[in-house]
């Protein structure tokens, strides 16, 4: 198993769109209940065309994993020192993907200077979050009931 991560690239975009997509419709049934109006809205922003506006957005980094040479996997950080982004391919679930992509963006906003990262968990990925030592700051907001977590970078 070969793992890279990486910044993400415009040629990318259509491999991230997969991702993405599969990523919220084959694992995150906790959030949406299959309910096809919910997908519909979340994954909106999810094409190669919503992908290549992402990459172009000032202080939003985007970054892939890829495992034997495929895009597994999806993230992105803020300007504003957040954690906008972490999805999996559903293949390439608990292989320890996710984990070394979160590492990676937790480094990468450390060595910008942020004392603290926070993001927005969903039912789906708030056990997995906490196992990473992020806490829960308040109540599920949104349609997608997702949960402000954060956790300190650095002392």
């Amino acid at each position: 198993m070969s793992l890279l991560i990486r910044s993400a690239a415009r040629e990318d975009a259509p491999a991230m769109s997969r991702v993405l997509i599969a990523s919220i419709t084959e694992l995150c049934h906790a959030d949406h209940q299959d309910d096809p109006d919910r997908i519909a809205e979340w994954t909106a922003n999810k094409t190669p065309d919503g992908i290549l506006s992402m990459l172009a957005r000032d202080g939003f980094f985007m970054v892939v994993a890829e495992l034997d040479g495929q895009v597994v996997a999806v993230g992105a950080t803020t300007a504003d020192g957040e954690i906008a982004l972490n999805y999996v391919a559903p293949e390439a679930r608990f292989r320890g993907v996710s984990k070394a992509l979160l590492n990676h963006m937790e480094t990468d906003l450390r060595s910008r200077g942020f004392v603290e990262g926070r993001l927005r968990a969903t039912n789906t990925a708030k056990a997995f979050y906490r196992a990473q030592g992020w806490s829960a700051d308040a109540s599920p907001d949104g349609g997608t009931a997702c949960f402000a977590m954060h956790k300190r970078l650095a002392d």
